[in-house]
């Protein structure tokens, strides 16, 4: 007889910055990578970037109080006020940063290595997508590929279809309304 924790499917690891370029291939998105230290804050991407041009982004993974999840991706610099946002994205009571844990488990990252990129480890859909209106009028837009050592720069189209080729659909919030 196996034992019940041998009879069970091991999830499998998290994509790899080599798994998420060779998908971005494969879709014929074009991008440009720079790599840097390690980046953990918008401050310290401030600090590194230097003349790197386009939209530089932080990007929230929150959960509401029945574990719902949301990634929010907007531009560095917008104040975000968690109480306000609750009713805009549609969340049920109160929004938190979820935790180091579930980020890993659900988007395969770290604290510091956010990006709409990590959707690609997102098998399960679990995760709504609420993207910047602002942020998508520029170009290119800079993102973590899976790893906060590096940066790379994306069309806004492209990151779109990139999202949408890993199961979801993209919401666009106008946070200027």
């Amino acid at each position: 007889m196996v034992p019940a924790a041998m009879d069970t499917i091991a999830p499998s690891p998290p994509a790899t910055p080599a798994d998420l370029f060779a998908r971005l291939d494969r879709l014929g998105i074009a991008y440009k990578t720079h790599e840097h230290p390690p980046l953990f804050t918008v401050e310290d991407s401030k600090k590194l970037r230097g003349e790197l041009p386009g939209g530089h982004c932080k990007n929230l993974f929150l959960r509401d109080k029945k574990r719902n999840l949301f990634l929010l991706v907007v531009l560095e610099d917008r104040a975000i006020d968690l109480k306000s946002l609750r009713d805009r994205l549609e969340a049920a009571g109160n929004l938190s940063f979820g935790s180091p844990e579930l980020l890993l488990e659900v988007l395969g990252v770290i604290p510091g290595g956010v990006t709409p990129f990590a959707l690609i480890n997102d098998k399960d859909r679990r995760v709504t997508v609420f993207l910047d209106k602002k942020m998508l009028g520029m170009t290119p837009l800079n993102y973590h590929p899976l790893s906060n050592a590096m940066t790379t720069a994306v069309a806004p189209a492209d990151l779109l279809r990139f999202i949408e080729s890993c199961g979801h659909q993209p919401r666009v919030l106008d946070l200027d309304a």
